[in-house]
């Protein structure tokens, strides 16, 4: 049957770790910290008022909560139950949100107050039964506060079996290629994507672990704050909205970060900044690690100049894959910095032409991950299944190619790529040197239409601070260093470009707004 996540705070009651049980477990932002008692007290609590509240082994509960340490205790009360976990992005509008609790069914959702507003909207629409407001329930009619709902301590006693093979979350992708769909986790999945970072890095009781994005999504709980949590160390959120690099260093400084996560536009923000944010890094921080976009080779450089003893990973995920399956760690960077690595331990990787067979060395296909993390399945989605997880193998609709040693190198999704004058053009590729550019703070690529060529790309490009960028001569510099088809046509100079929560492009948003054009140079 194996382990499941009741193992989090039950080795802790069981004094099976080396570690103090009044250690700190959790925090948000600067706030005290939980101690593994407090997390495990939490935890019971919340468990028995679901159980209470009629949620068996297998119902959904949703959680549509700002990051806060009540998340976590919820998170493994709702798998001490065997319940499932359906992790709702805050961020939704009405008719996106409405959709996600129709298609997952939950019957008891925790919400923070300012969403009552939201939810009044569509509760006739979904067969929630009972609402549970974390703080003042006054915006939501009939909703139980979550400290009268969960008022009385609990033991471990009377809870279902949970197994390794058991769901517990349920996470939804955006949208951006269609309907959205949700991935479901198992207890199994969970423990081994914790277990595996664990391994790879070196995190144990002592690491303490901070995180940058939301916990409902993959890079702002299974990156780094699980393995922190099934190693028993401590796991730091950051709270929601108004991210400062000055406000998160110094919550890592509060509480003695060991690790971070930094999405890459962060990290150039803060290799970029002035010595005042150097300044403002712990002394206790040994690792940063990235994922989500790819990082630019003078950003190594750069780390072994501003921030000596601070090693950087740059991870490689999907939600569907298992929260990290590649990873480059610093002492293997140099030689391949454009890199996303070799594949983590009992991970297993390739890179497939549209007929399913294997590329030859160099040569671009789609990226397949096969591990214990990948999800087991789509909430309701069969068509969605047979066109993504084939064989045991997850198709992550990314583009790649791995090299003679090994390492995976990404060239962009595929559905990012283009066709000019006959030749693939991967976006990625251009993207990377774009921000090479000391005057470029950011840049996306995409492709649009073009008569000559079919397609052409437009690049929208961030400048740094203080800069004034001259398309002409990063149009030159450009093709110095790219052959002259992957050179972009249009250039357009933007303030910002938009991201999702886990800090991606959201070149879906940039197409509508971009793809169409053929005429302008500039957009300043």
């Amino acid at each position: 049957m194996g382990m499941s996540l009741n193992y989090i705070t039950d080795a802790i009651a069981a004094q099976m770790p080396a570690v103090d049980p009044n250690r700190p477990a959790v925090a948000l932002g600067n706030e005290p910290a939980l101690s593994w008692l407090e997390l495990r007290a939490a935890e019971l609590r919340y468990a028995r008022a679901l159980q209470q509240a009629g949620v068996r082994k297998g119902d959904r509960v949703g959680l549509l909560l700002r990051n806060c340490t009540d998340y976590i205790a919820l998170y493994l009360a709702i798998g001490r139950v065997g319940a499932i976990a359906v992790r709702l992005n805050w961020r939704l509008t009405a008719p996106e949100l409405l959709f996600a609790l129709d298609d997952s069914d939950p019957g008891v959702l925790v919400f923070d107050p300012e969403f009552g507003a939201t939810l009044a909207g569509i509760r006739d629409d979904i067969a929630v039964t009972t609402y549970v407001a974390r703080g003042d329930s006054g915006s939501l009619d009939g909703a139980v506060p979550l400290a009268e709902f969960a008022a009385e301590d609990s033991d471990a006693t009377g809870f279902p079996v949970v197994s390794a093979e058991d769901p517990v979350s349920l996470m939804y992708s955006s949208g951006t290629t269609g309907r959205p769909k949700g991935a479901l986790f198992s207890h199994g999945n969970a423990l081994w994507i914790g277990s595996i970072q664990a391994q790879r890095w070196r995190i144990g009781s002592e690491t303490v672990s901070q995180t940058s994005g939301p916990l409902f999504h993959a890079g702002g709980f299974e990156v780094l704050l699980l393995p922190a949590l099934t190693s028993h160390g401590t796991a730091i959120t950051f709270p929601s909205g108004n991210f400062t690099l000055e406000n998160f260093l110094d919550v890592a400084d509060r509480h003695g970060a060991t690790d971070v996560l930094l999405y890459p536009f962060m990290l150039f923000d803060l290799l970029r900044g002035d010595e005042d944010i150097i300044e403002r890094v712990p002394q206790t921080l040994r690792r940063i690690v990235t994922g989500g976009d790819i990082v630019m080779p003078w950003v190594y450089d750069e780390l072994e100049n501003r921030l000596p003893g601070v090693e950087l990973v740059q991870s490689y995920s999907l939600t569907e894959g298992g929260a990290v399956s590649t990873s480059l760690e610093f002492d293997r960077a140099r030689g391949h910095e454009s890199s996303i690595g070799t594949p983590q331990a009992m991970t297993e990787i390739k890179v497939v032409r549209p007929d399913g067979s294997r590329t030859a060395v160099g040569e671009v296909g789609e990226i397949c991950v096969r591990s214990g993390g990948v999800s087991i399945g789509y909430w309701n989605r069969p068509d969605a299944d047979r066109a993504t997880f084939i064989n045991g193998w997850c198709h992550s609709g990314d583009l790649g190619s791995v090299d003679a040693e090994g390492f995976l190198t990404i060239a962009g999704r595929a559905k990012d790529m283009y066709r000019s004058g006959g030749e693939n053009v991967y976006p990625a590729e251009i993207e990377m040197v774009l921000t090479g550019h000391p005057d470029v703070a950011d840049a996306a690529v995409i492709g649009v239409p073009d008569q000559r060529y079919v397609e052409v790309g437009a690049a929208l490009v961030v400048a740094t601070e203080g800069s004034s960028l001259d398309i002409e001569e990063l149009r030159g510099w450009l093709g110095e260093r790219l052959a002259k088809y992957k050179v972009p046509k249009h250039f357009y100079v933007v303030g910002e470009l938009p991201r999702n929560a886990n800090g991606k492009v959201l070149k879906n948003v940039l197409r509508d707004t971009y793809g169409q054009t053929t005429t302008t140079e500039t957009d300043t």
